[in-house]
């Protein structure tokens, strides 16, 4: 497959039920961020780091849907699905992207080990191709494609040993509803979590009081960003929430997507948004993160993933690669989540069934010539046979 399945928001998406698409995605994050918070391969310097939730909810349940027995079992304590029911909640995720403009979605699945029709046929968005020598090539071109430059080489590579790699990339440019003026932007300083201050360029503009309020619960307060959109779809929206001191990234991040019933306006008539460029990039090594979240079978030669392909298979290397910049014009986002998988062992062998004849009866012997065909020798023993004679014995 030269293109993974590119889709662009493009009209209404169907709104999630309590259990919905949405939901296991938000559930997934509010688990995932202490894990990514306490991983410092993944985490700069002082902590920062930029992750996909959405991108790991996606890439994660393709797996979860080609697997079965334990191995799903573990999926959908992670992922909230597994296995047949795994596609409609796939399918409604992507239709939430697909309803967002300036989104990027693509999903791609290369395999050197047979995958079964029905899979191919229930995940949805996702183009097919082989594990060959070329792909490398073909996955670089394909994920700078779909990230517009952002991420513009794979962050797994295919190895000799690849049967099947999986790939799922978000990615969003887009700009502001209301641009920040760059007239208006100026030096402040900024305290980071060990107590330093720092000049940094923040930039300022007013944004309606309805674009701000407060979360109690995690003593947060929110501020709405909103993207422009397109003739059939809305822009995306992008919230920035701003804790109590010294809080944890886990704790202050769920406030934004907490709901409407969670939150309080600000007493005021307008808001002053001061707020500092930014860019990040991360890269995540998945499976110790997914370990930590329950989800450890999929890495071991006992992973069960017989609705995929009729060969066993196991993961053997899952990175996120995951890249955000905020900037008076408008946003740029891109995450790569990329899942290798080996043949794994074969499952153990049955023992062997053992039927047992004795010649205790009356029997045949036949003797042949080397061809196999010409009957040299007949012989039929009818009573108790006599062993040879010493000297008759070749």
């Amino acid at each position: 497959m030269d293109d993974g399945h590119h889709t662009r928001g493009a009209g209404p998406g169907a709104a999630a039920g309590p259990q919905g698409g949405p939901e296991a995605v938000t559930a997934l994050a509010e688990r995932w961020l202490p894990v990514v918070a306490d991983s410092p391969g993944t985490t700069a310097a002082g902590g920062d780091f930029t992750v996909s939730p959405a991108g790991l909810w996606l890439a994660t349940g393709m797996l979860a849907a080609g697997a079965a027995g334990a191995t799903a079992a573990e999926l959908r304590a992670v992922v909230g699905t597994a296995g047949e029911q795994a596609a409609p909640l796939l399918t409604e995720v992507r239709g939430a992207l697909r309803a967002t403009d300036a989104v990027v979605s693509a999903a791609g699945f290369w395999a050197r080990a047979p995958l079964y029709r029905a899979f191919r046929e229930e995940v949805p968005e996702v183009e097919f191709g082989p594990v060959d020598a070329g792909l490398a090539e073909r996955l670089d071109a394909w994920m700078a494609r779909a990230t517009d430059g952002m991420i513009p080489r794979s962050p797994v590579r295919p190895q000799p040993g690849t049967a099947v790699l999986l790939a799922d990339v978000l990615a969003l440019t887009a700009r502001w509803q209301d641009p920040f003026p760059p007239s208006a932007t100026a030096d402040a300083p900024f305290t980071d979590a060990a107590g330093g201050r720092t000049p940094v360029p923040v930039m300022w503009r007013t944004a309606p009081v309805a674009d701000a309020w407060h979360v109690a619960e995690r003593s947060a307060t929110v501020v709405r960003l909103r993207c422009a959109g397109g003739p059939t779809a809305p822009g995306a929206e992008v919230r920035c929430v701003l804790g109590a001191p010294g809080a944890a990234a886990a704790e202050v991040l769920p406030a934004g997507w907490a709901p409407a019933t969670a939150r309080s306006g600000l007493d005021a008539d307008l808001v002053r948004v001061g707020l500092p460029r930014l860019e990040l990039t991360t890269t995540a090594e998945l499976l110790p993160q997914l370990a930590a979240l329950g989800a450890r079978l999929l890495a071991g030669q006992g992973a069960e993933f017989p609705r995929l392909s009729p060969e066993p298979l196991f993961v053997d290397r899952a990175v996120q690669q995951c890249v955000l910049s905020l900037a008076e014009s408008g946003v740029r986002a891109a995450a790569a989540t990329v899942m290798s998988m080996r043949f794994g062992s074969a499952p153990p062998a049955r023992p062997p069934r053992v039927e047992t004849v004795l010649f205790d009866r009356p029997f045949g012997v036949v003797v042949l010539d080397g061809s196999g065909r010409l009957p040299m020798f007949t012989a039929w023993q009818a009573t108790a046979p006599r062993s040879p004679a010493a000297a008759a014995a070749p």
